[in-house]
């Protein structure tokens, strides 16, 4: 992982950036720096690995859709949190994150209401620029999410070869977001781990 050319580059989005070599470094400064807010999560395998529901709940309110019985609830909850935790599907060494989501609760939450947004991006997810970071999305995090969520599409039939962009009602991949800067009135800080962390 380049960090010095990915702080160059989001840096010069606006965008803070901080390096970790492991998961578990990323997350003691998360647990160091968010107390007594209320923290939303977007779906994220790497938010998982990492262990950041548990360690954020000890000090904070958490909501999660994963981890909730009423799933929808928690979407519409974790979306009015002061502090939302998301990965990407994609990131661009150019300065760009992609995202591809099917029910949109995590796309909504990262672009308004948060005060703070922080996404959590292992070395896997990092691409040369933004037509990379896209094709990523849809072709390797897209596939593997509908594969995890046994979903009746194309992909999946496939061993989640490449997206089809089917028309499948199970579809996941519904809407593409490329945040090039912050919201504006909304801090939004990058974790790079130099660890393959989730999809």
């Amino acid at each position: 992982m380049d960090y010095a050319l990915l702080k160059k580059n989001f840096e010069n989005h606006r965008f803070k950036t901080a390096y970790f070599a492991t998961k578990e470094e990323a997350a003691s400064y998360l647990a160091d720096r968010i107390h007594g807010e209320t923290v939303g999560f977007g779906g994220s395998m790497t938010a998982q690995e990492m262990g950041l529901y548990e360690l954020l709940g000890k000090d904070n309110t958490v909501i999660w859709h994963w981890k909730s019985d009423d799933a929808q609830a928690a979407r519409l909850q974790a979306r009015d949190a002061t502090v939302y935790i998301l990965s990407a599907n994609g990131v661009s060494a150019t300065g760009e994150l992609v995202n591809v989501d099917g029910t949109g609760n995590r796309l909504a939450a990262s672009l308004f209401g948060p005060k703070k947004v922080v996404y959590v991006v292992g070395k896997n997810k990092i691409e040369p620029d933004l037509p990379s970071a896209m094709k990523r999305a849809r072709n390797v995090a897209a596939t593997k999410n509908a594969i995890r969520f046994n979903k009746k599409t194309p992909c999946v039939a496939t061993g989640g070869e490449r997206c089809f962009d089917c028309n499948s009602p199970e579809r996941i991949c519904n809407a593409t977001v490329i945040l090039e800067r912050p919201m504006n009135g909304m801090e939004t800080e990058i974790l790079f781990i130099d660890e393959e962390l989730g999809y």
